[in-house]
C-alpha cells in the first residue's frame, strides 16, 4: 500500500475518533433511538392487544382506574394504543405505521437499512389497501379490518356490490406487482432469454474444447482413426485463455492411457453444442515432473466398428427383486399369535352383556322450544329503549332462543364503547324484571356484545333427548360425557380423556349431584365393563349409593375393603395413595412397551405384542369420583389434597381422570394447587361473584338461574350450558338393568396401600419414636381436658392420620384413656404441672 494511502487513512481515523465520543450528545441520535423504541413499543402493544382485546377493549378509557387491571404487555397504554390504531383506525395494518417508525429511526441515525421514500411509498399502498381486504373477509368482525376499513368495504359494497368490491381488490394489488416488479409480457420474454444465453454459456464453459478448435479436433480425430498414433508426435492443443493457463504446471511424466474412439463420425450442431465425441480415459499416474506446457502423450488403441456392432446387438435386461419384509422375533411372534387366535378381546370374560337402552330413561315428552315473539319483542323493545336513554346506539339486534336462556346479540354503533353497556348490568336487569341477567361483552369470535336474559317458561332437557342423539350414539370420543343443551339448543359432548380432569362447583340445589349423575350415566351407556372403571368417594353416603348394584361391573376398591363406594375419611385417604401405586405401576408397564398413552399400550396388547408373563395386562380407564371435596379438606387436609394433587398431574397419559365435585367454592378448598391442575370446570350457580372467579376466575356463575344451569369453562371460552336432567329412579333402573346381568367375581382390585400408622402399636410406647409434636398436643390435651382427635386438628393444623397417631402415643403412654365411642377420650393427667413432671420422667 502506498505510505500517501496510509497517512490518508490514519488522520481520517483519528479525525472519526473524537465524533465517536460526542455520538451520544447529537440530536439527531436521540431523535433516531425514540423514534426506534416507539415503533418497538407499537408493535408489543399491538400484538398482545390482538391476544387480548376482546377483554381489554373495554378499558381503553379507564386509564386512572386502578381498580381495573389490564393484560395488555404494555398496561392500560398498551390497550389504549392499540384501542386507538387497530380498532378504532386501520385494523392489522397499523404494524405498517410501527414499521415506518423504525424506518425513520434508523434515517435519522443514517444507518441505510431502507430506502425511506420507496418504503414509504408502498407502506401508503397497504395502509389503504390492507384495512379494506380484511373488512371484506370478514364482514366487519372482530378487529382486523378497524373502523376505516369496515366503513370503506361498507361504502364499496354498497355502491359497486360485493363481486366490484373484490375486482377492485384483486386489480389493485394485481397492478401493484405488475407495476413494482415489471411483471409485463415483453420483460418476462427478455428475462428468460437471458437465463437461456446465460445457460448456454456455462455448457460451453464446461466442455473440453473451445468454438475455435472444432476444426482441429476433428483433424485429430481423423488422422487418429487412420493411422496408428505415435504418443511422442501427438500433442493437444488448447486456447490460452488467461495468463494463469499459460504458467507451468506439474503432470505426471507418464501415464497409460487408454482412449477410444468411437468410428461414427464427429457431428454437431449448428451452434456446435452437441459434441458426440465419445473418450473413456484409464489413468495410471506415475511420480510427477514439472512440464511447462500443457501437451501430454497417450497411447492409443483403436476399436473396430465390428465390436462395437456386436454390443449393440446384445440384449440388456432389467430385473428389480422384491422388498423383503424382514421381522424381528417379537414381531413375528405377535403376527403368528394374531393369525392363530385373533386380536386380544377385552370383552370376551363378559361377552353376552348388553349394554344399556335407551328405554331406560324417561321420556319427557316434546322438548321441542317454544317461539313466544310476544315476549321476544318486549324484551328487545326494553333493551333498545334502556340503551338509547343511556346514549348508546345500536346497529343491529338478533335473538337467539335456547332452552332456559334467551340471547340477545347487539351490534353497537361505531364509536361506542364496551364498558358503557357492561356497566348497565343492573339497569337491563331492573328493565326485565329477570332473575339475572349475564352480558358478555365482547362475544368471543364475533362482533357483537351478547345478553342472556332468562325465559319465562324454560324447556327441559331430558337425558334421554341427549343419549339418543345421533351425535352421542355416532361419536368416537374414548370418554364421551353429553352434558346437555347450549344455548343456541345445539347438544354439547366433550372428552373426558381430553380435559383431562373436572372440577365441578355450585351452591347447594343448583343441579351439581344431577350434573355427576348425567356425566356417570353418558359413560355407563358408552363404555364395556371391561373399559372402564370408577371409584366412588361419597362422604355424604346418599349421593352415588345407587350405583353399588353395578360394583362387580364398573367399581373399584381396595382389597380389603367391604364396599366398593367409599364413606370413611380414612379410607379415602388409602385409596387415593393406592390409585397413586397404580398410576405408577402403569407407567412402568408403559415404559417397558415403549408407548406414550394407554391407547396405544392397549392397541399394542390386542394386537398381542405384550407378553402377558411380564406383567402386562389390559389396562382399564379408571374415573375417580368424588361428590363432595369441601369436607375431606376439612377433615384430612393435605393428606387427600397432595395425592389428588399428585394423580392431576400426571395421571392422564395412564388412563386415570379425576371428577371433583364440592358445594364450597373457597379458595381453602380449592387451592391454587387443585385449580391448576384442573384446567376443565363446570360451575353451577354460586351465591357470590367471589365464589365465581374461584371457579372460573371470571365473574358469571352468579347470575346463573339453578335447576341444571351451568358454566362450562376449558381454558378456551365459557359456554352456558343447560345440564341434562336424569332423575333418581332412572339411575336405579339403570343400575339395576346392569347388576343384574352377570358380572366379574367381585370388583376391580386396587394395589393394596399400607399408611404409616398401621403398624404403630398402641400398646407398646416407644419414647424414641414420638412425633415432634406429641409434647404440645399432651399441652392442649390437659390444658382443656379433652380428649379429642378432632380438636388436634384444629389446635395443630394437622390431618386426619398424623392426628389419630398422636392420640394413640398419648394412649400409649398414659395421659388419655382408649377409645370410647363417640365421647371423648378422658384425659388421665390433672394438671400442667403434673404433666411437665411426667413428660420429664419420660425424657429420663
Amino acid at each position: 500500500m502506498p505510505q500517501y494511502i496510509m497517512d490518508k487513512n490514519t488522520q481520517k481515523k483519528q479525525q472519526e475518533s473524537p465524533e465517536k465520543g460526542k455520538f451520544l450528545s447529537k440530536p439527531r441520535v436521540f431523535f433516531g433511538l425514540t423514534f426506534i423504541l416507539f415503533s418497538v413499543v407499537l408493535t408489543f402493544s399491538f400484538v398482545s392487544y390482538l391476544m387480548n382485546w376482546k377483554a381489554d377493549q373495554s378499558q381503553a378509557g379507564t386509564m386512572l382506574d386502578k381498580s381495573i387491571k389490564s393484560s395488555n404487555l404494555f398496561g392500560k397504554l398498551g390497550d389504549w394504543l392499540g384501542n386507538i390504531f387497530i380498532f378504532e383506525s386501520i385494523g392489522v395494518a397499523s404494524f405498517i405505521i410501527a414499521f415506518l417508525f423504525l424506518v425513520f429511526g434508523t434515517v435519522i441515525l443514517k444507518k441505510k437499512m431502507f430506502k425511506p421514500w420507496k418504503t414509504v411509498g408502498h407502506s401508503l399502498f397497504f395502509i389503504c389497501w390492507l384495512p379494506i381486504l380484511f373488512g371484506a373477509i370478514t364482514k366487519g368482525q372482530g378487529v382486523l379490518s378497524g373502523v376505516y376499513g369496515y366503513q370503506i368495504m361498507d361504502s364499496l359494497n354498497a355502491i359497486i356490490g360485493t363481486v366490484g368490491l373484490w375486482l377492485v381488490l384483486v386489480s389493485s394489488i394485481a397492478l401493484y406487482f405488475i407495476l413494482e416488479f415489471n411483471l409485463r409480457p415483453s420483460s418476462i420474454k427478455s428475462r428468460l432469454n437471458e437465463i437461456n444465453e446465460n445457460t448456454i454459456g456455462r455448457v460451453k464453459s464446461m466442455m473440453p474444447n473451445s468454438d475455435d478448435n472444432f476444426e482441429a479436433d476433428d483433424e485429430l480425430i481423423e488422422e487418429a482413426q487412420s493411422t496408428e498414433i505415435n504418443p511422442s508426435k501427438i500433442t493437444v492443443t488448447e486456447t490460452v485463455q488467461s495468463k494463469k493457463d499459460s504458467e507451468p504446471i506439474e503432470v505426471p511424466a507418464t501415464s497409460e492411457v487408454e482412449t477410444i474412439i468411437t468410428p461414427n463420425k464427429t457431428s454437431f450442431d449448428d451452434d456446435k453444442n452437441d459434441f458426440s465425441q465419445s473418450l473413456h480415459l484409464n489413468l495410471n499416474p506415475k511420480p510427477s515432473v514439472p512440464v511447462s506446457t500443457p501437451e501430454q502423450a497417450f497411447d492409443t488403441k483403436p476399436v473396430t466398428s465390428t465390436a462395437i456392432a456386436a454390443e449393440d446387438d446384445i440384449k440388456f435386461k432389467v430385473e428389480v427383486a422384491p422388498v423383503i419384509d424382514i421381522l424381528d422375533d417379537s414381531d413375528r411372534k405377535s403376527q403368528e399369535l394374531v393369525e392363530k387366535h385373533g386380536l386380544y378381546d377385552h370383552k370376551l370374560d363378559l361377552a353376552n352383556f348388553q349394554m344399556p337402552t335407551v328405554d331406560l330413561l324417561k321420556d319427557y315428552g316434546n322438548e321441542e322450544i317454544s317461539i313466544n315473539k310476544e315476549e321476544l319483542e318486549e324484551n328487545k323493545n326494553k333493551i333498545v329503549g334502556l340503551l338509547k336513554n343511556f346514549n348508546v346506539g345500536i346497529a343491529e339486534i338478533k335473538a337467539t332462543i335456547g332452552p332456559t336462556v334467551t340471547l340477545y346479540e347487539i351490534v353497537p354503533e361505531a364509536g361506542i364503547r364496551v364498558a358503557a353497556i357492561k356497566k348497565l348490568q343492573d339497569d337491563i336487569a331492573l328493565n326485565l324484571s329477570a332473575l339475572g341477567i349475564r352480558i358478555i361483552a365482547p362475544m368471543p369470535g364475533k362482533g357483537t356484545i351478547g345478553i342472556e336474559v332468562p325465559r319465562k317458561n324454560p324447556t327441559m332437557v331430558s337425558m334421554r333427548s341427549v343419549i339418543a342423539s345421533q351425535k352421542f350414539q355416532n361419536t368416537d370420543m374414548d370418554l364421551p360425557v353429553v352434558f346437555g343443551k347450549t344455548i343456541s339448543n345445539e347438544i354439547f359432548m366433550a372428552d373426558l380423556s381430553k380435559m383431562p380432569h373436572l372440577l365441578m362447583a355450585g351452591a347447594t340445589g343448583q343441579g351439581k349431584s344431577v350434573g355427576i349423575n348425567a356425566i356417570l350415566t353418558s359413560l355407563l351407556y358408552k363404555k364395556h365393563p371391561s373399559e372402564l372403571k370408577f371409584v366412588m368417594v361419597d362422604p355424604k353416603k346418599v349421593e352415588l349409593s345407587l350405583y353399588s348394584k353395578i360394583e362387580r361391573h364398573y367399581l373399584a376398591k381396595l382389597p380389603d375393603a367391604e364396599e366398593a363406594i367409599i364413606t370413611d375419611t380414612n379410607k379415602v385417604i388409602n385409596t387415593l395413595n393406592s390409585l397413586c401405586i397404580e398410576m405408577d405401576t402403569r407407567y412402568d408397564l408403559l415404559k417397558n412397551a415403549f408407548c406414550k398413552n394407554l391407547k396405544e399400550y392397549n392397541k399394542k396388547f390386542a394386537e398381542r405384542k405384550l407378553n402377558p408373563e411380564n406383567g402386562h395386562r389390559y389396562l382399564p380407564y379408571i374415573v375417580l369420583v368424588v361428590d363432595e371435596f369441601a369436607d375431606l379438606i376439612m377433615t384430612a387436609g393435605k393428606e387427600v389434597e397432595l395425592p389428588i394433587a399428585r394423580l392431576a398431574q400426571l395421571a392422564r397419559a395412564v388412563g386415570i381422570h379425576l371428577i371433583v365435585a364440592t358445594q364450597r367454592p373457597s379458595v381453602n378448598v380449592i387451592t391454587g394447587m387443585i385449580k391448576a391442575n384442573f384446567p376443565a370446570r363446570a360451575a353451577f350457580r354460586v351465591i357470590s361473584s367471589v365464589d365465581s372467579r374461584t371457579i372460573l376466575d371470571s365473574p358469571g356463575a352468579d347470575q346463573l338461574i339453578g335447576k341444571g344451569d351451568m358454566l362450562y369453562f376449558n381454558g378456551n371460552e365459557i359456554l352456558r350450558l343447560q345440564c341434562a336432567f336424569v332423575d333418581t329412579p332412572e339411575v336405579e333402573r339403570l343400575a339395576e338393568y346392569i347388576g343384574e346381568q352377570k358380572g366379574y367375581a367381585s370388583a376391580f382390585i386396587l394395589p393394596e396401600y399400607v399408611s404409616e400408622d398401621a403398624t404403630s402399636s398402641v400398646g407398646a410406647f416407644d419414647p424414641n419414636e414420638k412425633d415432634a409434636l406429641f409434647e404440645e398436643a399432651a399441652r392442649i390435651i390437659v390444658s382443656t381436658q379433652q380428649g379429642s382427635t378432632s380438636m388436634l386438628q384444629r389446635q395443630l393444623k394437622l390431618g386426619y392420620n398424623r392426628a389419630g397417631r398422636i392420640m394413640d402415643q398419648l394412649e400409649a403412654s398414659g395421659i388419655v384413656g382408649g377409645f370410647n365411642g363417640a365421647k371423648a377420650r378422658e384425659v388421665l393427667i390433672s394438671d400442667l404441672h403434673s404433666l411437665e413432671q411426667f413428660l420429664e420422667d419420660l425424657r429420663s
